[in-house]
């Protein structure tokens, strides 16, 4: 079975990590084949209440784009986000009733033990083996993993640990997550951009700058030694677009301290926005210290949705957005 974490702990447990290399998985009941693919399950339901868990799956999986790694930097906005969409599917009651080929009881929770551990560095081919006494740890080693979700097609899988941690697996992912995930570990970036813009040029839609706030979370320049010409030409930070063609640019410095850059776009052709950024400050509570600060440029939208957006700006640097506001 290939599962792909896509998120870890909607309940704050952060400590479990998914460095562990290999387990042992124990069945009890021997009669069941642990390589038994999970899509291979035969269901009948109705076609509302298919509907109803398709939408609840969706929108589970639209949660969790933009959250990488183990969700430490994850907002308390996001993380009720998440906890719904797993509260809704576990309590509609419309996956596979029997969810585990390693089961005991009810059927649904998985016996592990832990026997090997590694560490692994993208910048090294091998694992450094971790030497943790796994053996001598006895029933420390050992876990277990209820199963309380799977989807029919066998893509979504919802399980909670003995560790009181939350998992969301997902067999196979979608562009704009492979494009998330490329970003967190910093390889092949630009072969999932162009992979998501070309899906995005077949389908015929027409991208606009859309209304939200956004994070800037991958740009193609190398910053610059002035964090005051990184923030204003939109390489860290945030970026917030109004209803009426307003937009703003604002950076966290420190000690409260906060850049913000406001301005507005006017939609000049398809997929391209002229925007003009032309008031500068240093805020700081209900304080602000104006500064002469202001540009022009073309910004043209190459892919958006309700959670990612790709742009192009001036020089042709390529930017990644994120949206950080749930949608009303």
């Amino acid at each position: 079975m290939a599962l792909t974490l896509r998120v870890v702990n909607v309940n704050n447990n952060i400590g479990f990590h998914s460095s562990f290399s290999r387990s042992t998985f124990v069945s009890p009941n021997p009669s069941k084949s642990s390589s038994r693919e999970y899509n291979s399950f035969v269901f009948q339901c109705s076609q509302v209440e298919q509907l109803s868990v398709t939408e609840s799956e969706n929108s589970l999986i639209e949660a969790l784009i933009g959250i990488q790694g183990r969700g430490r930097s994850t907002s308390p906005q996001q993380l009720n986000s998440i906890e719904r969409a797993i509260q809704v599917l576990e309590s509609l009651g419309g996956g596979v009733p029997d969810p585990a080929a390693a089961s005991i009881g009810d059927g649904k929770r998985i016996l592990f033990r832990f026997d090997r551990a590694a560490f692994s560095f993208k910048f090294l081919p091998f694992k450094v083996p971790y030497p943790v006494p796994f053996k001598l740890l006895g029933d420390e080693a050992k876990g277990w993993l209820d199963t309380t979700y799977l989807s029919h097609s066998g893509n979504l899988r919802i399980s909670r640990g003995n560790k009181g941690t939350t998992f969301v697996l997902q067999k196979q992912t979608e562009p704009k997550q492979k494009l998330l995930t490329a970003i967190s570990s910093g390889v092949g970036v630009r072969e999932e951009i162009d992979k998501l813009i070309s899906l995005n040029k077949n389908s015929g839609e027409e991208p606009e700058l859309e209304e939200g706030e956004w994070q800037m979370i991958w740009n193609s320049q190398t910053v610059t030694d002035s964090w005051l010409e990184n923030a204003a030409n939109g390489l860290m930070g945030k970026q917030i677009v109004g209803k009426n063609g307003g937009i703003k640019y604002v950076v966290d410095i420190l000690l409260g301290l906060k850049f913000s850059m406001t301005g507005t776009f006017v939609k000049s052709a398809p997929k391209v926005y002229e925007v003009t950024m032309d008031d500068a400050a240093i805020i700081g509570g209900p304080f602000g210290y104006p500064l002469e600060f202001g540009k022009k440029f073309i910004l043209e939208i190459l892919f958006s949705d309700n959670k990612v957006r790709i742009s192009r700006g001036d020089n042709g640097i390529i930017f990644v957005h994120s949206r950080t506001n749930a949608l009303r």
